[in-house]
């Protein structure tokens, strides 16, 4: 199994436009057969370092993933959260 941590700190930090890229982060649940797993989950706890959003992936194998990251639901949403991004970091291992 692989889990791929990304976070996300928005460019508009509102509750109501980090509502909405959870929202478009969710709405790749049940749409892609390679993304196993997927949990989007908003920070409690604002400060400098603080990131707004996590989502937690999960997939099959590396090859899943990386077909994943082609899959065009996953494409289209990409396009929405680069416009909505000031920062991102990503974790990706074996679990």
């Amino acid at each position: 199994m692989i889990t791929n941590n990304l976070l996300l700190k928005l460019k508009d930090r509102s509750s109501e436009n980090v509502e909405q890229v959870r929202s478009a982060l969710l709405s790749m649940r049940g749409k892609i057969e390679f993304l196993r797993g997927l949990e989007v989950k908003v920070n409690i706890r604002q400060g400098v370092a603080a990131f707004d959003i996590i989502m937690i992936a999960q997939y099959d194998s590396l090859a899943d993933f990386e077909a994943y990251l082609v899959h065009p639901v996953h494409v289209e949403v990409g396009q929405y959260i680069l416009g909505a991004l000031a920062a991102s970091a990503s974790v990706c291992y074996e679990s």
